[in-house]
């Protein structure tokens, strides 16, 4: 099968990439043969294939409309979620397509999977908002992302982020250094984010004036945080009562968002996570929102995804095993 695709309306440098970088990313990643000439793109393949490839490029052109670019990182990303269909999902439906949580220095951060946007939809329509799933499903960046939204919009005065220091344990007061020393290697996530959605000087004056303020789950005990937007990541590193104590400090025009992989708890064995004892008593609360992410919306490499899906399988295994051995 042989398609042209008409892509004048676009620049060609912000599709392609410097030195046709993503056409070479796309050769790579597809048995079909794909070149340029002039406005148009012509695919020479299957045709199963060639619709793959349509729906990619699709959602590259409008990644290029919504922020004016298309890196590398994103056409992989494309390429990854058009094995499971989600791609012709987005495009198939106008009402789908990949909606801009926050615009940065960097260009617009867009939610791009059927997660994501039901996680942005979470974010807008509720309080308090669960994010529950598996490692690269951008439950942390995007929680991130609509706090800066928020933020710029003056929908809120401060940021406050949060994650429990279980690794560190009682040992945390003999790393070397200040609390920010102390702290700061279980808080990487979060200043990479950041720094991927701010510009160095704006954050460093925000973190100065604490309009953006990271901090241990611990030191938020006793604290009433008013017209503020609160994240606690690696929730399922809490402990039930940590949980409530950070629910609670939630003050007036505030949100919350709580990200968390249950199947990456560090507690002790005999612990109870407290993402998922919230998740049990909180499930019917109005103005709180729950999100389950799966392995369709993991955005890193696609291996990721594939070791997700073994690593529940031997855990479902495990489970059934475990209660037959109960049930004998």
């Amino acid at each position: 099968m042989k398609k042209k695709i008409n892509i004048s309306a676009v620049d060609s440098l912000a599709l392609l990439g410097p030195g046709d970088r993503n056409l070479k990313i796309l050769e790579e990643s597809f048995a079909s043969s794909i070149f340029v000439r002039g406005g148009e793109m012509v695919l020479e393949g299957e045709r199963s294939e060639i619709a793959v490839i349509v729906d990619v490029l699709e959602d590259m052109i409008v990644t290029v409309n919504q922020k004016t670019y298309v890196d590398s990182e994103d056409v992989r990303s494309l390429i990854n979620l058009s094995g499971n269909g989600t791609l012709k999902k987005i495009n198939g439906n106008q009402e789908n397509e990949n909606p801009v949580v926050v615009h940065t220095h960097k260009g617009a951060i867009c939610a791009r999977t059927p997660g994501q946007r039901r996680y942005l939809k979470a974010v807008l329509e509720n309080d308090i908002t669960f994010a529950i799933g598996p490692a690269g499903t951008g439950k942390t960046y995007q929680a991130v992302a609509s706090a800066i939204a928020a933020l710029k919009s003056r929908e809120v005065m401060r940021i406050v982020i949060t994650r429990p220091a279980v690794e560190a344990g009682e040992r945390l007061g003999f790393l070397p250094g200040d609390l920010k020393d102390k702290v700061d290697p279980y808080l990487t996530p979060i200043y990479d984010a950041l720094d991927d959605m701010l510009p160095p000087d704006k954050l460093k004056a925000y973190r100065e004036q604490r309009v953006i303020e990271i901090a241990p789950l611990a030191y938020m005990r006793g604290r009433t945080l008013h017209n503020s937007f609160i994240i606690l990541d690696e929730a399922q590193n809490a402990t039930r009562m940590q949980m409530k104590m950070f629910l609670t400090r939630l003050g007036v025009t505030s949100k919350a968002i709580i990200t968390g992989d249950v199947t990456q708890t560090d507690l002790p064995t005999h612990s109870v996570s407290g993402l998922i004892d919230a998740a049990q008593i909180l499930k019917n609360v109005d103005g709180i929102g729950f999100i389950y992410f799966h392995e369709e919306d993991v955005v890193r490499h696609k291996l990721v995804k594939n070791i997700i899906k073994a690593y529940s399988s031997t855990d479902n295994k495990k489970f059934s095993t475990e209660q037959n051995e109960k049930g004998m």
